[in-house]
């Protein structure tokens, strides 16, 4: 069953990425020109999109449990990291020069176009190269000892 759940997520998610517009590039970067031909639709859609999430997660946190799993599974971190700040960035600069980001991509991917067949080919090397080399980097970097504040020479030191 949750299998199925996800699905009819997905699916809902698809279906209204695409009666919205936001699998269109154009309307998204039409967004990002302030100073041009400025398009308000992708606020408007964003607004909706907190609105329906809000109601959902006022909805279950209501409900003592969940309807297909055996715990709620809550976020439990709310910290910002250099992670967080580095792929965000990443991910705006993306955004803001493809047009295009994750969900409307896979949506997209469907009408086999190369240039959203390279962007998902490239994001799923993003995704491969960070579970493998990604995390370990900023483990090391978090762990590795502070330079900024060394300890003042001693008498022995010269």
């Amino acid at each position: 069953m949750p299998v199925l759940a996800s699905f009819l997520c997905g699916l809902i998610f698809g279906a209204g990425l695409l009666i919205s517009g936001m699998t269109d590039p154009q309307k998204v970067l039409g967004f990002l020109d302030l100073f041009g031909a400025w398009d308000a639709t992708l606020a408007f859609v964003m607004a909706g999109a907190v609105a329906v999430a809000a109601s959902g997660f006022a909805i279950a946190r209501r409900r003592t449990t969940p309807a297909f799993s055996a715990r709620f599974l809550w976020p439990d971190r709310n910290d910002i990291d250099a992670p967080l700040v580095g792929g965000a960035i990443l991910f705006g600069i993306g955004w803001g020069l493809a047009g295009i980001c994750p969900g409307p991509a896979l949506v997209n991917l469907a009408g086999l176009s190369l240039p959203i067949v390279v962007f998902v080919v490239a994001m799923l090397a993003g995704m491969i190269g960070q579970n493998l080399f990604g995390k370990n980097l900023w483990r090391r970097r978090t762990m590795a000892p502070r330079l900024d504040n060394p300890p003042l020479p001693s008498r022995a030191d010269g």
